[in-house]
């Protein structure tokens, strides 16, 4: 079992199925602002734990001086799904949380129930894509001139100002979380396991905004090819493509209970499957 933390509400009597949630950048498990808090409602069905990925929320920081990164994650998610064992879990990963639940997924199939992603930052699954293609260019452009000892409230500061998005509030736990960002390897750069996320029989669900509220330079930079990332993932993994309207990055906090309906509806899709066949 790892030593992760993770938020628990569950108001099923410990009767309901597992969930497993897991965040994106500069945020935790539970946080109202980018995180799942949102999604608590969901409790009275399912049993939902949110994990706090290392360096972020009540997780410990990486041991050994090694990185918080996606592949951290991903050992942090196979340990939490085996102690689920042999029941396993349904698996929601937001944004750099989507890429960590993609490769634990795919190690661990026989313990996953369903995948849903939202907003996930797979752009190797995309890479060939032109808008992903010219985004992963910008990005290592931007990234390369970071300087390793950034201040995280610089970081902060700057990743909603070069957007146009206002700023977070620095919170002591906003700015660990920004600092372990920072750090960590990015998570356009991981190898996603395409051809076995494919393979798998379970259903997938991708869930994207359609960030035409969003101001123009965020949806540029960033919309654009996360939408196109979406697409064609989906395509390839074979998911469902769900697009929330009037939602950008974070449509599990701009438009919850449009995710929550599609959530409920991919998990008692599950339920109604395994009925049938048993």
């Amino acid at each position: 079992m790892p030593d992760v933390h993770v938020t628990v509400w569950d108001r099923t009597g410990g009767g309901g199925q597992a969930v497993l949630l897991v965040h994106g950048a500069m945020c935790w498990g539970d946080d109202p602002v980018h995180g799942f808090a949102a999604q608590r409602p969901l409790s009275d069905r399912y049993r939902l734990l949110a994990m706090d990925r290392r360096g972020h929320g009540r997780s410990p920081d990486p041991d050994g001086g090694h990185l918080a990164d996606y592949l951290a994650d991903a050992d942090d998610i196979v340990g939490l799904l085996q102690a689920l064992a042999p029941g396993g879990a349904h698996l929601v990963g937001h944004s750099y949380g989507g890429v960590s639940v993609m490769l634990a997924a795919a190690r661990v199939p026989a313990l996953v129930r369903s995948l849903a992603l939202i907003e996930p930052g797979c752009y190797q699954a995309a890479a060939d894509d032109p808008v992903v293609a010219a985004a992963l260019t910008a990005n290592r452009d931007m990234t390369g001139r970071i300087p390793a000892d950034l201040p995280a409230e610089v970081y902060l500061r700057a990743a909603c100002e070069t957007v146009g998005l206002p700023p977070l509030e620095a919170t002591p736990e906003r700015l660990r979380a920004a600092g372990s960002s920072v750090r960590e390897r990015f998570c356009w750069e991981a190898p996603i396991p395409v051809a076995e996320l494919a393979a798998a029989p379970w259903p997938k669900l991708m869930i994207s905004g359609t960030w035409e509220t969003a101001p123009e330079l965020y949806r540029r930079r960033g919309g654009e090819p996360l939408m196109a990332c979406a697409r064609v993932t989906a395509q390839r993994i074979g998911a469902e493509l769900r697009r929330i309207p009037a939602a950008a990055h974070n449509p599990h906090v701009e438009q919850p209970e449009a995710v929550n309906a599609a959530l409920l509806e991919l998990w008692e899709g599950v339920a109604r499957g395994r009925a049938r066949s048993g």
